[in-house]
């Protein structure tokens, strides 16, 4: 590992990884933390549920874009977080670190966007804090959220045991948000068809929850994408995964930037699309339930566990060719959430 801090280390890739792990765990380790999951779980004791908490902080650059802005992300990012591992969202703290010369409508606006996710998500800003630094010490605007939710034992699959035959499901089509990013910031052109795809995940993801319980995991496909959580899945597991190439669903904008800018979907990130892994005999009734949703009625099943005892991520290509598929290496886009 580098003795300097690199953009890399901010990835969400193997970069990120080893960073958390050798630097972060060796001093903070607890069992909570070493779960690495996107949220906290633990219990409150005398109390028959548990709770989770989340903490992000949001950079992106830029701040405004098609279907969203840094506002509404930092709601919807955390909310996310919390769904993901079986909590309903509650409550919120907003920090605000504002770069000297912002523009108070743009302000306005933002602190607008994030009262419209809040209330969407059905979540409360409950505290906050406001720093501002001088102009050129920051970009802007960051944003902090901290996310605080109830996690209910029906919806807790973090003890289920992942086996040979379970299922990979995507909950849609890959890559929108780090694709269409990279494209504003090279002042590319689009229709209004090409858009982040940033969503509230939470309604879908804590209903499937509630009719599945051969959930055995569950995580938003952020930074360092499908590919990366693949890998989490198998490191964490320990066992083999295999995904099909053809059966990874790609809108054809994101197909045709990604080949001009050289990128594969397959890494870059999304802010509305989550991996699940569940028992193949439910499999197609979660599907048929997510088809009941727009946000994911595209679902699919793109891929199985195969092995246990050999954790590795596998693609199988269109030509029936099997490669290794590694985690996000280096850096493709900074400051993309």
């Amino acid at each position: 590992m580098s003795n300097l801090i690199l953009l890399s280390h901010g990835s969400g890739g193997d970069s990120t990884r080893q960073l958390i792990e050798k630097e972060f765990l060796k001093f903070l380790s607890n069992p909570i933390l070493n779960e690495l999951l996107d949220s906290g779980v633990f219990e409150i004791p005398g109390s028959s549920f548990k709770m989770a908490l989340t903490t992000d902080s949001y950079v992106i650059s830029p701040i405004f874009f098609k279907n969203g802005d840094i506002g509404k992300l930092s709601v919807f990012g955390t909310v996310n977080d919390l769904c993901v591992v079986g909590a309903k969202p509650l409550f919120l703290s907003l920090g605000l670190i504002i770069e000297e010369g912002l523009d108070i409508n743009d302000l306005r606006k933002i602190i607008n966007s994030i009262s419209e996710a809040a209330n969407e998500a059905k979540v409360k800003i409950i505290t906050g804090d406001t720093k501002v630094v001088e102009k050129n010490k920051g970009d802007k605007i960051f944003i902090n959220t901290t996310g605080i939710g109830i996690v209910e034992s029906h919806r807790d699959w973090r003890d289920r045991p992942v086996q040979k035959g379970d299922v990979v499901i995507v909950s849609g089509p890959i890559g929108d948000h780090g694709i269409y990013i990279m494209l504003e910031r090279l002042s590319i052109q689009t229709d209004e068809e090409v858009k982040s795809d940033l969503a509230n995940l939470s309604e879908v993801v804590l209903g499937a929850l509630d009719r599945f319980d051969q959930i055995k995991f569950v995580r938003d496909a952020t930074r360092g994408g499908v590919a990366t959580v693949l890998n989490e899945i198998s490191q964490k597991y320990n066992l083999t995964i295999e995904v099909y190439e053809e059966e990874i669903p790609v809108r054809e904008w994101v197909k045709n930037a990604s080949e001009v800018l050289g990128i594969d979907p397959i890494y870059s990130a999304n802010e509305g699309k989550f991996v699940m892994i569940i028992s193949q005999n439910q499999a197609q009734d979660l599907l048929n339930y997510l088809s009941l949703y727009p946000l994911t009625k595209d679902a699919k099943i793109i891929g199985y566990v195969t092995d246990i005892n050999k954790p590795k991520t596998y693609l199988v290509t269109r030509i029936g060719t099997k490669r290794i598929l590694e985690s996000l290496k280096g850096d493709i886009l900074p400051r993309i959430c």
